[in-house]
């Protein structure tokens, strides 16, 4: 254990967060995400939800401030599923970094395409419907 680090973020996602650079993408899963077929470097979260892990990693990831950096994935055109978690998300990365301007909407297949070129995936166990996040990382000033 450490100070004043969530207790969450488990070692291997740590490193990853440290591993990563400016521009590199993280994916925030939800528990229907088909994480494992879509990249190689995958960090498990089960039994944790998004909007927890959401919050921890924003205490320590910052946002890149020169281009979007941070997406949805988009529900399928006809599906009528409530999206509560979104107004969720805005109000945990309003509050977790300055530079956050917004979730832009990614359409599912394109959503998994930028998920295979993303630095790594975390699998959470969230329920929630449509609970998935790409964050694109910035530089610590």
């Amino acid at each position: 254990m450490l100070k004043t680090i969530p207790s969450i973020l488990s070692p291997d996602l740590l490193k990853i967060l440290m591993e990563m650079g400016h521009g590199d993408e993280l994916v925030i899963g939800d528990g229907n995400f088909p994480a494992a077929s879509l990249n190689d470097r995958v960090v498990r979260l089960d039994g944790h939800g998004a909007e927890a892990t959401l919050k921890a990693i924003l205490q320590l990831y910052p946002l890149d401030s020169y281009a979007p950096n941070a997406f949805l994935m988009e529900k399928v055109k006809g599906d009528t599923v409530q999206t509560p978690i979104w107004a969720s998300y805005e109000t945990i990365a309003k509050a977790g970094d300055p530079a956050f301007k917004g979730f832009e909407q990614i359409e599912r297949y394109a959503f998994y395409e930028r998920s295979r070129k993303a630095y790594a995936i975390v699998a959470t166990g969230e329920s929630a419907l449509y609970a998935n996040i790409i964050l694109k990382k910035g530089v610590v000033v």
